[in-house]
Parts: C-alpha cells; sequence; structure tokens
C-alpha cells in the first residue's frame, strides 16, 4: 500500500513528548484516586502531535473528500441536493444548539412549538394524520413505520401477518428493515415498463401479509400508475400499505402519498427537505401515520394544548420509545429551515425542476447510453451502461472515469433489474450550466470508450486513490494502524 497517495499518517507524524497545549499547574485539589481495577495496563498508542501539525494533517485530508459543496453529485437513489447555509445558521443558533433535552418543559416552549410546527408540515406535505419525528434516519423510519403496523395488527389480535410484500426494484433497506422488524420478505415482480407487475401481486395476497411496501417514483424513476389498485387490493386483503419516502422529492405539491392509499411513510430528510447527507450521520427519518393510527406513534409525542402551550406525553398503545429523546433535533431545524424558506409554492417548484432536469440529463444522453425503459421519467433515471459495448467498457470503468473530470459516480449496478445500471439523480438545485458541462463529459466518455478504451478501463488517474481492490478490502479491512503496518 502506497502511502504517498494519501499522505502521512497522523501516527507517522508524531514525535514523543509533543503537545499542542500547555496547562500551568494549579492549586486544585487532588482528585480522588480511581481504582485500579478501571485503570489501563499500558498507555493508550495515541498520537502526539502539536496544533499546528493536526489542523494541517486534517485538513489536508479533507481536501481528498468529495461531496456536494464540492461538485454536482449526481447520485441516483440519494438526492444529493445542497444544503443551504441558512438551514446552517439557524440549526447553530445558541437559542436551540444549548438546549438540553431533558430541561423542563416550560423552559424549552420554543423548541417544542418547531417541533410540533414541522411535524404538521410534514403531515400536510405527506397527507398523513400525524407524524413522529423521533427515528433518527430513514432506515430507522422504516424499521419504526414497520412496528407500527405490527402493532395495528397485533391490537386486533391478528398475529398470522408476518409478511411484508416488497417489489423486486426496492431498495435494500425495504428487506432489510422487515427482516429486522420479524417479518419475511415476499419478492413481488416488475413489469418490462418497469412497474410492479399486478398480475403478480394478487396471488400474494392473503390473511398471512402485515404489508405491502413501495417507492413512488419507484426506483427506476418511474411514476405507479397502478397504486390506487394496489392499494385496494391490499386494503380488501387486510394488509396496509407502506411508503418509502426515499423518493418523496419529485412529489413536493402535485401528489400526497396519504392521498394514493397508504397508510405509514417515512421521510427522508436529507433527500427531499435538504438536511446534510452522508459519513453516517446524523440524520432524521420522520414516520407519518393514516387517521386511525396515531395512538401507536412512538413516544415521548409532541402535542399543543389547548392554552397554547406545547408538552410532551405518551400513550398505553404507542409501541414504545425509537430513540433517547426527541430524535436528531438540529437536523429537524434544518428541514423545517428549508421548508418555510420555499414555502408552499417554493416545494412545488423544488419538485418539478428535479423532474425536468432528470429528463433532460436523459434525454441528451439517450444516443450514448442504453435507455431500457423508454419513458418520461420523475427524479432519476437509470441507462443499461454504454449503447456501444464492443469495447468491453463496463459502468464501473464509466463511473472511475467521471472522477477524474471531477464528478462524483452515480449510483452503479443499482436496480438489480439490468445487468449494467447506471442510476443519475440531477436534482432541482443543480443550474443548467452544470447540467451541461456533466452531459459534456458523460458523452466525452462514451466517445472515449471506443477510442481509447484502455484509459477509460484503467480510470481513474488523477484521484488519491486509484482502484483498490474492492473484495480483499471487504474480506481483510485494514482498520487500524498496527494492522498497517504488519502488512508492510
Amino acid at each position: 500500500m502506497n502511502r504517498d497517495l494519501y499522505g502521512k499518517l497522523v501516527f507517522e507524524l508524531s514525535h514523543t513528548g509533543r503537545r499542542a497545549i500547555k496547562i500551568d499547574s494549579n492549586n486544585c485539589p487532588e482528585a480522588t484516586p480511581i481504582s485500579a481495577s478501571l485503570m489501563r495496563n499500558k498507555p493508550l498508542n495515541l498520537p502526539e502531535l502539536d496544533e499546528p501539525s493536526i489542523v494541517r494533517h486534517y485538513h489536508n485530508i479533507s481536501t481528498n473528500n468529495f461531496g456536494v459543496d464540492t461538485g454536482f453529485y449526481p447520485l441516483g437513489s440519494c438526492t444529493m441536493k445542497y444544503n443551504p447555509r441558512i438551514n446552517e445558521e439557524i440549526a447553530g443558533h445558541p437559542e436551540f444548539s444549548g438546549l438540553h433535552p431533558y430541561q423542563p418543559e416550560n423552559t424549552v416552549q420554543g423548541a417544542l412549538e418547531m417541533y410540533y410546527t414541522l411535524q404538521c408540515a410534514l403531515s400536510e406535505i405527506g397527507g398523513m394524520s400525524e407524524f413522529t419525528l423521533n427515528p433518527f434516519a430513514g432506515a430507522h423510519g422504516e424499521l419504526t413505520g414497520l412496528m407500527i403496523i405490527r402493532a395495528y395488527h397485533d391490537s386486533r389480535n391478528d398475529k398470522k401477518r408476518t409478511k411484508v410484500i416488497v417489489p423486486d426494484s426496492a431498495h435494500g433497506t425495504n428487506p432489510a428493515s422487515a427482516a429486522v422488524a420479524g417479518l419475511k420478505v415476499v419478492e413481488v415482480k416488475s413489469r418490462p415498463d418497469g412497474t410492479v407487475d399486478v398480475d403478480d401481486l394478487r396471488p400474494l395476497l392473503d390473511d398471512t401479509v402485515a404489508a405491502v411496501m413501495m417507492t413512488n417514483p419507484n426506483t427506476l424513476g418511474i411514476f405507479e400508475r397502478n397504486i390506487p389498485e394496489i392499494a385496494r387490493l391490499a386494503h380488501e386483503a387486510g394488509a396496509l400499505m407502506y411508503y418509502d419516502g426515499a423518493n418523496l422529492n419529485p412529489m413536493l405539491g402535485i401528489s400526497r402519498p396519504g392521498d394514493m392509499g397508504f397508510d405509514v411513510m417515512h421521510i427522508n430528510l436529507h433527500k427531499t427537505f435538504s438536511t446534510p447527507h452522508g459519513g453516517g450521520g446524523p440524520g432524521a427519518g420522520p414516520v407519518g401515520v393514516r387517521k386511525g393510527l396515531e395512538k401507536f406513534l412512538p413516544d415521548p409525542r409532541v402535542i399543543r394544548n389547548d392554552d397554547g402551550s406545547f408538552s410532551l406525553t405518551g400513550c398505553k398503545d404507542s409501541l414504545g420509545a425509537v430513540s433517547a429523546t426527541l430524535g436528531n433535533y438540529t437536523v429537524l431545524l434544518r428541514a423545517l429551515s428549508y421548508i418555510l424558506s420555499l414555502g408552499q409554492n417554493g416545494l412545488m417548484e423544488a419538485g418539478a425542476l428535479a423532474t425536468l432536469n432528470a429528463n433532460y440529463v436523459k434525454e441528451c444522453l439517450r444516443s450514448s447510453y442504453m435507455l431500457p425503459i423508454d419513458t418520461v421519467c420523475k427524479h432519476e433515471f437509470v441507462f443499461d451502461g454504454l449503447k456501444d459495448k464492443t469495447s468491453g467498457v463496463t459502468t464501473l470503468d464509466v463511473a472511475k472515469r467521471l472522477l477524474d473530470y471531477g464528478y462524483h459516480a452515480p449510483t452503479i449496478y443499482f436496480p438489480l433489474l439490468f445487468h449494467e445500471s447506471l442510476m443519475i439523480e440531477p436534482t432541482e438545485t443543480e443550474s443548467l450550466d452544470t447540467l451541461n458541462e456533466f452531459i459534456d463529459v458523460m458523452q466525452r466518455i462514451a466517445e472515449e470508450a471506443i477510442t481509447d478504451p484502455d484509459t477509460v478501463k484503467s480510470a481513474p488517474h488523477n484521484t488519491p486513490v486509484g482502484r483498490p481492490d474492492d473484495t480483499a478490502a471487504a474480506l481483510n479491512p485494514i482498520v487500524t494502524y498496527a494492522q498497517l503496518i504488519g502488512n508492510e
């Protein structure tokens, strides 16, 4: 492993005795000695550096990172839109950031009002009766929603409903969340046009099905036109409809899951309402329910009292707590800031622009890339690799070559319906200039695949890391400095 590609590790910059700060002696009394049973046998092997070295090291590492502030991030199914700085300013306001989650209610009325206001806004946007903002992420929201569905069936003593029907094009979190909730996953096939095959669904619906999980528009970026029929069939079978809100962005102000017939839904705030995304968190996955299911929502809940004040409450039928308090509060602040900044008309425009941008990019690139489903898309679309496959250049090669041109790669090899899936989502926040530049680069790579395929196959050429052995990294991960030294 050539560490010069990365710069030196912080351990390699370390020199015994170097310190970033100097603390003078003081007259504080000695602390009570720590029990010997709690003491380490030897000191931690921590790097020892001066402050300038620490700052420069981490700043240099940050320049090797790519994010939505660095450049265009057309990651399909993830909606990597720009996060307005006003949202960060609001979330960092000391009167919010300085609060403690266990302060008395009368000292945090503004915070509770914010929570309640966002609940109401999301309920209106989603066409739901009530929302909880407690889940920490989208997948956590899925799990919470499925737990609500289980609680509903259990309350009716309908305990044989242990199956969840999931489309073959679904996000991977759908079957994972169902499994964690103790439910069995049943797959329903897609039609050639990319939508759920209703004829395949009918025989799957029986008295053992707890829910049908769907995304609309689906993972191919196609609007599921048969949702009313699917919802009718599911409800007639006694099952509930679950809406995976990962693709809500293009539907803003146009169509509401509750109006389509969905009973439970979650929303990924980072995908739809411009909160930070990536790096493992923080996140937020609010869950909404239709009328009649509110009592199953997790505790605590924020309610508005008759005198206009706000309180935390619980319910005996609640599924319990899913987070320590009220979720990732400052992430929720960012989302409300975004919603209030855009307003109703602005949110509708965001959804429309996301759809317009996706169709524009798709139509400009269809001569160079294979379009397996030729129809109007919503916020994203999927190519099946290059149109000309004679050079042997794969979707992976295209994605790697894009890095050389300063773009993050789109989602590749997902959904699994196509062998060389390349999934692109431009979002509404990108300008026409940015989209045209991206289109030019994608066309240039398609040309290179014919005229100079070796350059594409060996890309990237100017990034800190080239083509690591993904299999070896997964099977034998090197996660500590000691391991690294031992592998040299």
